[in-house]
């Protein structure tokens, strides 16, 4: 019996019991799902043993590569020797001492960790904060939380609620109340004979009109990612993130760097707000890249003089009572602290930076082929936008990118489509010749849709 056939039963299990992410509701039960089922360095392999290459390191987070032996170690140690702590009731010193590093590497005073589970909690915990923080100082209207279109912050309610995928809202509920949204600050988007600066400048003015319209008194933070990964790598103009904060701190506005995606190496540094923005937010997420994927962690990283203003004398007794069985899990903890060792010792930082100008300029090249209407990116994150010029409707976008990711597969390289755009962030080892590899395959899935394109155009 093949190999394909022993996962025929397993598929039947996929289908009949596994509620996936974002599931398409009218093909459940129905799908047929590749299954990737072993992996190494920047490969996956999948139940038929064909070998991949990884486009999107997972979910934007297999930093150092799949099969690390020193962190599948570490985390073995660790569950041998504590497998699980209480967060409520003890320490340990594992979760301390990850705490500590990560505080070493983050900008200004951020450095009280509070770890989660990912991502999404890790924005949802830092919403919980402010808002704790403004009812302890008296302020219990200060609670709007300024988000852009186009970002995401996560699936829980409140980072769903602060999330402006307006294709991500159709069915399910939001805290409405709580969430205001400035338009797209993608410069791609800028009205035809519109200047860049312009274009900053009208972004700039959004956000102050709207603290100013909804009221300095009502708005307690604004959330926002260096990149906006999710919603298309959407790069803001140079100087937005650091106008962004000049307008919160006039205002008495927070500022939350969404750093899920762009932390921990991915732009070539380990937070990318102050090396490659310029700005020291108030508050840091992150998550993904912390374990490079290994197990499930994040953090909420809060500044000192936020935990000073509701701590001590001021704390009026209270207690911020918001936390997770599983934070500052020990086995992750672990994983961790030796896949930041590993990128230390292995100078990934560095690398990174080294390829990045490859990387950037083999994913512009894609322009010349007539169905990409825009590339953009930095570091080692990367989108291609894709368009068959008939007007964007979901649905045949949704199948412009399930065409290309179809090709592309089939030719060895596993994407992520987000409906017609193709995202590239591969693990931050890949070398200069894999990524042309992967972009001669990118190019080559591109071409062929193109051709089936236009062969259904012509008939």
């Amino acid at each position: 019996m093949s190999r394909e056939n022993d996962f025929e039963t397993v598929r039947q299990w996929d289908n009949q019991n596994f509620l996936h992410p974002w599931e398409g509701m009218a093909d459940l039960g129905t799908n047929h799902r590749t299954f990737t089922e072993a992996a190494n360095g920047i490969h996956v392999t999948t139940e038929k043993g064909i070998r991949l290459i990884d486009g999107a390191a997972g979910m934007w987070c297999v930093q150092v590569g799949y099969g690390n032996a020193e962190i599948a170690d570490a985390m073995a140690r660790q569950a041998r020797e504590m497998a699980y702590f209480s967060p409520f009731n003890n320490a340990n010193s594992v979760p301390a001492r990850l705490a500590h590093e990560i505080a070493k590497r983050t900008p200004g005073d951020l450095n009280h960790v509070f770890f989660t589970t990912g991502g999404s909690t890790a924005v949802d915990t830092a919403i919980r904060f402010v808002h704790f923080r403004n009812n302890l100082m008296g302020r219990p209207e200060k609670k709007i939380i300024i988000s852009r279109q186009k970002a995401y912050h996560g699936s829980t309610y409140l980072a769903s609620s602060v999330s402006g995928k307006e294709r991500d809202k159709g069915w399910l509920d939001q805290a409405q109340e709580l969430a205001y949204f400035l338009p797209n600050v993608n410069p791609a988007i800028r009205p035809d004979g519109m200047s860049i600066a312009d274009f900053l400048d009208q972004k700039i003015t959004d956000l102050e009109q709207a603290i100013v319209t909804l009221g300095p008194d009502k708005v307690a933070a604004f959330i926002a990612e260096p990149i906006l990964a999710s919603g298309g790598v959407i790069v803001p103009p140079q100087g937005y993130h650091k106008r962004c904060l000049e307008v919160c701190r006039a205002h008495d506005v927070l500022y939350i760097s969404d750093e899920v995606v762009t932390s921990w190496g991915r732009l070539g540094h380990w937070f990318a707000s102050k090396d490659e923005f310029g700005i020291v937010p108030d508050i840091i997420a992150t998550a993904k890249g912390l374990t490079s994927g290994y197990v499930p962690m994040g953090a909420c990283i809060i500044s000192d003089s936020l935990i000073d203003s509701v701590s001590g004398a001021d704390s009026q007794g209270a207690t911020f009572s918001n936390g997770y069985t599983y934070s500052g899990h020990p086995v992750a903890a672990a994983a961790a602290l030796k896949n930041i060792e590993i990128m230390e010792r292995d100078g990934i930082l560095e690398h990174v930076k080294s390829v990045s100008p490859l990387f950037l300029e083999r994913l512009h090249d894609l322009r010349k082929n007539d169905i990409v209407s825009d590339t953009r990116g930095m570091g080692l994150m990367g989108c291609v936008e894709c368009s068959d010029g008939t007007g964007g409707a979901l649905d045949h976008d949704r199948a412009i990118g399930a065409r290309i990711d179809h090709h592309c597969q089939e030719l060895g390289l596993v994407l992520r489509p987000i409906i017609n755009m193709c995202v590239f962030s591969p693990p931050l080892v890949i070398s200069a010749s894999q990524i042309n590899e992967m972009f001669d395959i990118m190019d080559k899935g591109i071409n062929l849709a193109t051709d089936e394109l236009s062969r259904e155009l012509s008939n």
